[in-house]
């Protein structure tokens, strides 16, 4: 049997990062600072902005394989929260950012990279390893978001079997 892993592989972890997104559009602007828990190291870290924020920088940290010297894209900071929260949009552009970032690693994926050893102080794995383990973080936020809106009574919702395709602007598309 030949399987194409890497194409198993990103029609996953694609379809997680097409469910944050979901969370992400579909949220209205008066839950944008909603609470979804108490953090004991400042409110904002529990807000559904931070959580999609966190989420996105995670998958872009675990893509590069490093964490030192690692960096997000602008206007996003590593190590402190923002004078003020991300807009939904920056929000939108990181996470198609991290989505083309993560088609195109999956897709290029040597033996060598997969096999590569990444070392953070939580975890000691291979490249392609860290991949499914951030896979699972995005789904479980993108869990967390999604059920706060339910309790708020936004619908729209559908399960996203595989990833979708995507347009010329890289948005993608339902």
């Amino acid at each position: 049997m030949d399987i194409d892993w890497k194409t198993i592989i990103w029609q996953q972890f694609g379809a997680a990062i097409d469910t944050l997104d979901d969370t992400i559009v579909l949220c209205p602007d008066h839950l944008w600072t909603a609470v979804l828990w108490d953090d004991p190291d400042g409110a904002e870290y529990g807000q559904f902005w931070f959580v999609a924020y966190h989420t996105l920088f995670w998958i872009d940290l675990y893509l590069a394989g490093y964490y030192e010297g690692f960096t997000p894209p602008a206007p996003f900071i590593r190590g402190r929260l923002p004078e003020k929260p991300y807009t939904k949009e920056q929000i939108q552009t990181y996470l198609a950012h991290c989505r083309h970032k993560c088609q195109s690693t999956l897709e290029g994926l040597t033996e060598e990279r997969a096999n590569q050893h990444c070392t953070f102080a939580w975890i000691e794995a291979s490249f392609v390893e860290m991949q499914l383990y951030c896979m699972r973080h995005v789904q479980e936020h993108a869990a967390h978001l999604s059920f706060l809106l339910t309790q708020h009574g936004v619908t729209g919702f559908d399960w996203v079997a595989q990833a979708r395709n995507t347009t010329a602007s890289g948005h993608t598309s339902l």
